[in-house]
């Protein structure tokens, strides 16, 4: 049985009132980095030193700020089901229209939430608070130099992206 996820992050611009930033699959992105991944596999290469390949089970999402001043308040993530997601951030520095993604540049803390098989599917969503209030917070405070920032999600345990019906 598969899951679907849904993930927002919620802050507050410096105006005062909560938005929802809404995570953005970037299909065109992630399928450049797979093509990368399948290329390599072709030829025989090896990834360069320190690259960063998407694996089958990752896919690559956006958030776009329209709001630069913003304090993180909280996230908003939802699990049809069980399993277990992981929202990496990538650094304000990654061109992904100049260079392969670097090791280097994936931030840290991630956000990990998920749903053991067997949990009720009202049961709360697990994750680790203080990781996730850190990523959240640094994701604002990034907010501020960047107008876009690009993470990788990983989908484990039986959870897939949210699927439009």
């Amino acid at each position: 049985m598969s899951s679907q996820m849904y993930t927002d992050l919620c802050a507050a611009p410096s105006s005062g009132s909560a938005l929802e930033l809404r995570f953005a699959e970037d299909t065109s992105l992630t399928e450049v980095m797979r093509l990368r991944v399948q290329s390599l596999q072709r030829s025989g290469q090896k990834r360069q030193e320190g690259e960063r390949l998407l694996l089958p089970h990752e896919a690559v999402y956006r958030l776009d700020f329209a709001n630069q001043e913003l304090t993180f308040v909280h996230w908003s993530v939802s699990l049809i089901g069980n399993g277990r997601v992981t929202v990496t951030g990538i650094s304000q520095l990654w061109t992904p229209d100049l260079t392969h993604l670097m090791t280097r540049q994936l931030l840290e803390p991630v956000g990990t939430f998920w749903r053991n098989a067997g949990d009720p599917e009202d049961t709360p969503l697990k994750c680790l608070e203080a990781d996730i209030q850190e990523f959240g917070e640094r994701i604002a405070e990034l907010a501020k130099v960047r107008k876009v920032m690009y993470f990788l999600f990983a989908f484990k345990e039986g959870a897939e992206a949210d699927k439009p019906f």
